[in-house]
């Protein structure tokens, strides 16, 4: 039997039964849509990963990136599925047809994307890309530069990037020297050096459009005098037409422990003076801009995670029931008894159960920031489209920092089914470990997600996006409380959820007061534990509607939902309150740390 990709089930699950989306069809938005409509996309998405882009994926590996002459040469088997891709216009799904997208809900290009992107993410970060740096340039640039570029990015006809990171600028964008210049026929002269940019050169496409993050010469130091800039590979003429190579030169690709068929680039501009770009938006907003590619590529990052997850879990589930080991635990005693399955075993049981509630959860998780995006575009009034805002604004950081955390645990873990195997490149799953590590550290490491998590959003705004996304999870307890199958898990998440209010509140204060390195200090673990609670609700809100069908001829399905719930709150939650309570906002241990006592 072949290894599914991920469990078409749990999608539809998760689509019409838990976020409802086939109600999106009685919307003005999406009237013109149906029911058979969506499930075709997922359905062409699923044919497409299976049969052509999975294959790719320990071959990617294997045959890495080449970099010869300022050239990069991609694994050759990227071509035809990368040119199925485009062909397709799978990188546009939810923008308008009059730039080569389908005008979808952004729930529906969800599902569609898990398949892509768990079939082999090194393809997907090529539409990823480009429909970030064209998404920047819809927002904020002039009709002409929509008309240049929009839909060769959407359609991915042509490749996209993000320079933002300099040898001595990381985290610290502000500290950039990339400068910019303008030059009498209104473009902009650049000069710079970038590192760690994917898909910077490559062979896939004919061009590729750098957005650069530059200082213009006069600017205020620090972010606040960051410009973003559109720097064509190869230049490209009023009239659509490409022209002479602009000066942008490939010096080097990363050697790296993952993602061997990703090329990971340092780039040059300008090294002979003939680097140039448009200014896209207004002087000095560079960072105001390049935020909306980020914050959606940071949500990819925690697709990218989550795919992983699910993959190494559906390795070692078809693993667990084909490998024989050992006797079962109820005839230990019994030498003539035959060898089982490992799955029959209670610790395989344990690290299985774990890994599909943590897989489940962030499916749900990640589903749902789509489905905010969705009601936001379908609200009736400003208010009730701040309300889903302001959900996807706190739960964005905890989609890319908890599920690049857990999802590499769940892979962790997926290893350890295979025992010794796992660590082997016999089997694919050691491949997902190391591909999967990448997620918690770029587009913003989790540290700095943590502090973006606590001083943006639980902080920001006089707490209310924090309140808003308690209201939420209450509503689903009010629900499991009424269950008697589920009362005691819903009592045990409500504590929790008290406990997380509290901490949440008391922190934030400490921001404000002395004890600001202690807040900070404790950033991380809140962050984790709010991942913690917010996976615990998803779950929770799964299982109200399974319990109520479990009359069904799926039984088993929906038992798999309430025993998922059972496992992460009677077990995972009670661990989260200890993190909970260990947090330590005033004279926190690791904001005292003297350097010299390292």
């Amino acid at each position: 039997m072949a290894l599914k990709l991920t469990d078409q089930r749990d999608i539809d699950f998760v689509l019409y039964e838990q976020f409802q989306v086939d109600a999106f069809l009685t919307s003005d938005k999406y009237k013109a849509f149906n029911k058979k409509m969506f499930d075709m996309v997922v359905k062409e998405a699923k044919n497409l990963a299976v049969k052509e882009i999975f294959p790719t994926y320990t071959e990617c590996d294997k045959v890495g990136v080449s970099f010869e002459n300022g050239m990069v040469k991609v694994p050759e088997c990227l071509r035809k599925p990368h040119k199925l891709l485009v062909e397709g216009e799978w990188g546009a799904l939810t923008e308008s047809p009059d730039y080569g997208g389908q005008g979808l809900p952004f729930t529906i290009a969800q599902a569609a994307m898990e398949y892509l992107t768990g079939a082999n993410y090194i393809l997907t970060t090529y539409p990823i890309l480009s429909h970030g740096a064209g998404k920047m340039i819809d927002l904020f640039g002039t009709r002409e530069q929509k008309d240049l570029f929009l839909e060769k990015l959407y359609t991915g006809v042509w490749g996209g990037t993000m320079l933002l990171t300099e040898p001595g600028a990381g985290s610290d964008v502000g500290a950039l020297t990339t400068s910019a210049k303008k030059l009498d026929d209104g473009t902009w002269e650049i000069t710079g050096s970038k590192i760690f940019i994917t898909n910077g050169e490559q062979n896939l496409t004919d061009n590729i459009i750098h957005p650069v993050l530059a200082r213009i010469e006069g600017a205020p130091a620090g972010t606040k005098g960051i410009s973003l800039f559109i720097v064509p590979k190869i230049w490209v003429n009023a009239d659509g037409t490409l022209g002479e190579p602009n000066d942008v030169i490939c010096t080097g690709v990363e050697e790296k422990m993952g993602l061997h068929g990703s090329p990971t680039c340092s780039l040059s501009l300008g090294s002979k003076g003939k680097c140039r770009g448009f200014l896209l938006g207004s002087p000095n907003r560079g960072m105001e801009i390049m935020f909306h590619m980020m914050n959606e590529v940071r949500l990819e990052v925690g697709t990218q995670a989550f795919a992983s997850a699910n993959l190494a879990y559906m390795h070692a589930l078809d693993y667990a029931k084909q490998r024989l080991q050992g006797r079962s635990i109820e005839k230990l005693a019994d030498h003539g008894a035959g060898q089982v399955p490992i799955i029959r075993h209670p610790d395989v049981k344990r690290m299985l159960l774990k890994m599909k509630s943590y897989v489940e959860g962030m499916r749900s998780l990640i589903y749902y920031i789509a489905f905010c995006f969705d009601k936001k575009e379908m609200a009736a009034d400003k208010k009730e489209a701040m309300h889903y805002s302001n959900l996807v604004e706190i739960l964005t950081p905890v989609v890319k920092a908890y599920s690049s955390e857990k999802g590499f645990d769940v892979c962790v873990e997926a290893m350890q089914v295979f025992g010794g195997y796992g660590y082997t490149r016999e089997y694919p799953v050691e491949q997902t470990v190391r591909d999967c590590k990448i997620a918690s550290i770029y587009e913003g490491s989790n540290g700095i997600q943590a502090m973006d998590f606590l001083g943006r959003k639980v902080a920001g705004n006089k707490g209310l996006m924090l309140t808003e996304l308690i209201n939420e999870i209450k509503s689903t307890i009010r629900i499991a409380e009424s269950n008697e199958n589920l009362a005691q898990l819903a009592i045990t998440l409500e504590s929790a959820l008290i406990l997380f209010e509290t901490t949440c509140k008391n922190t934030s204060n400490a921001m404000f007061s002395k004890h600001m390195a202690s807040a900070f200090a404790c950033a991380h673990p809140l962050l984790e534990a709010s991942g913690d609670i917010i996976m615990a609700w998803m779950l929770l809100w799964r299982a109200t509607i399974a319990d109520k069908k479990l009359d069904t001829k799926e039984s088993a399905f929906y038992q798999g939902k309430i025993k998922a719930a059972q496992f992460f709150i009677m077990t995972i939650i009670p661990a989260a309150m200890g993190k909970l309570t260990a947090i330590t906002y005033e004279n926190n241990p690791a904001a005292s740390m003297e350097e010299h006592l390292f």
